[in-house]
């Protein structure tokens, strides 16, 4: 099973410019599945590229937009995938993918993209 990459960045460009996160569920209901871990790992493959593709042209990344319904953050994956370029990313890198200072961070790159799609 793959996802269409441009399918999902569509569906991410509306979640920023409804100002509105979705739940890996909820993204996973979008594109048609129920949640499972094999899907959930394979979106995030595609929600990786379409950061990287987003990256190199210059624009926000999009898949801080999808986080899990328990805490309102990213898998760890996310950050896991991301910690190679901390260094040249805004905000304070947080020591933990938990918690008050993860979840600034994650509201510092989620507002980037809702301003970028919405502006």
């Amino acid at each position: 099973m793959r996802f269409d990459k441009q399918e999902v960045r569509e569906i991410l460009i509306g979640a920023a410019r409804a100002r509105n996160p979705l739940t890996y569920s909820q993204m996973l209901g979008l594109l048609g599945h129920r949640f499972t871990r094999p899907l959930m790992r394979q979106l995030c493959t595609v929600l990786d590229a379409i950061d990287e593709d987003g990256r190199v042209s210059g624009e926000p990344g999009l898949a801080v937009l999808v986080v899990r319904q328990s805490d309102g953050l990213p898998g760890q994956g996310w950050f896991v995938s991301r910690s190679h370029l901390s260094a040249d990313l805004p905000g304070e890198w947080p020591t933990d993918w938990e918690g008050s200072k993860a979840k600034a961070y994650v509201a510092l790159h989620q507002r980037a993209a809702y301003d970028f799609w919405t502006g």
